[in-house]
């Protein structure tokens, strides 16, 4: 029932299908596909309740649930067919408790999209192409390609022209709202100097969004002079390494990486990003034998930003990027051969302090409403207890 999906294809079905599905169901289907290509979702089969979809139904999102336009509620019927304008789509299936049906069955793709323009949001900057044949047969030339910031020059090869835009420079706008922040900048081509114009100017408006659980990437052209929307989808890029000291100098890559039953473990979270007005806050994490299941048998750590064991302790981090903590190798391990860890770590605008990063303990978990954040899952392990032989295995 729901998840992520990164297959360029596939099935969607609802629960038991072609048996009856449970009521009370709500799935939720993230089909993220490559950058730079749609999916086309076609429905093959559907029978559920049908007075007006208001009680059992599928949602079709052009996007993430929570901030995309809705492409299609169905129930009954035809059996249509959905193109994403960006790699990712949303699919809900919802039932409530009355009738039970068998449900639905869809098929997923992934077409290639238009490749004149490309759009990357990466950690460090945007990373937009142009094809040069696209430009000449629109009548344009590479020179004529220009940042909003003159300075800021694109590389040229012999099929592209290629511009680097970083997050905090080159006259990128960084905008904040309730929900987002927004990182936009203007790409011109302009076809001459001369009083007399035979074409019109073209602006290709950039714009990478930090949503709620997405980066979401905007590419579109202004004054109606070339049609050209780009729309991506990506990940915020952290990780997690552990440490074998409080100085933080020497990472430990040893897997499993091998502890005593007392040891002190120390570990460093870091947000990949050139924006400096970003802060990571840990605010979870929790220990499992399992490394696909972290609810079943679980050792909580620190809990909705609450230290859970007596031993984790929080240092203080040379920069926002950075989130330092230790804890001592728990009684937990004793009892299973390997340990993974979860840690679910959030990210803030830098000095909101209503945001959840600034929130700190909190007895229960509570949705934020005034700021962007972004949460993160990053699991790492396993650890091992050392016996004897094993000793010797994180030398380094």
């Amino acid at each position: 029932c729901g998840g992520s999906i990164s297959n360029s294809s596939g099935v969607l079905q609802s629960p038991s299908y072609p048996g009856s599905y449970p009521n009370n169901a709500d799935c939720v289907w993230e089909i993220q596909v490559e950058n730079n290509f749609r999916v086309m979702l076609t429905f093959r089969d559907i029978a559920m309740q049908s007075s007006r979809c208001q009680y059992d139904y599928i949602e079709v999102y052009d996007g993430p649930l929570h901030s995309s336009s809705l492409l299609g509620r169905l129930c009954s019927g035809s059996f249509p067919t959905y193109t994403s304008s960006s790699n990712m789509m949303t699919v809900r299936f919802h039932s409530d408790s009355r009738y039970t049906f068998r449900g639905f069955q869809a098929h997923y793709s992934s077409i290639p999209a238009d490749d004149n323009t490309t759009l990357l949001c990466l950690p460090d900057y945007m990373h937009a192409v142009i094809k040069r044949d696209y430009l000449q047969s629109q009548g344009y030339s590479a020179q004529m390609v220009t940042l909003n910031d003159n300075l800021c020059k694109p590389t040229v090869t012999s099929r592209e022209v290629i511009f680097n835009i970083p997050y905090d420079g080159c006259g990128t706008i960084r905008e904040e709202n309730n929900d987002t922040i927004n990182y936009s900048n203007v790409i011109k081509v302009t076809s001459s100097g001369s009083i007399i114009k035979r074409k019109k100017n073209v602006h290709l408006h950039i714009s990478c969004k930090m949503l709620e659980k997405t980066w979401m990437k905007i590419m579109y052209a202004a004054e109606d002079t070339v049609d050209v929307n780009e729309n991506q989808f990506g990940r915020y890029d952290v990780n997690m390494t552990f440490y074998d000291s409080p100085s933080f100098l020497r990472p430990v890559r040893d897997s499993p990486f091998y502890i005593d039953l007392n040891q002190n473990l120390y570990l460093q979270a870091y947000l990949h990003s050139s924006d400096p007005n970003l802060i990571l806050f840990v605010d979870t994490c929790v220990a499992s034998p399992d490394p696909h299941d972290f609810t079943t048998l679980v050792y909580e750590l620190k809990k909705n930003g609450c230290a859970r064991d007596s031993s984790y302790f929080t240092y203080e981090s040379p920069h926002s990027h950075f989130s330092r903590f230790k804890f001592n190798a728990f009684e937990f391990i004793s009892r299973h051969p390997l340990v993974y860890l979860q840690c679910e770590l959030v990210v803030c605008k830098l000095g909101d302090y209503s945001s959840r990063c600034y929130q700190g303990c909190m007895s229960r978990s509570k949705r934020d409403t005034s700021s962007a954040e972004e949460k993160v899952n990053v699991v790492v392990g396993p650890l091992q207890l050392r016996e004897g032989g094993a000793q010797s295995r994180n030398t380094g």
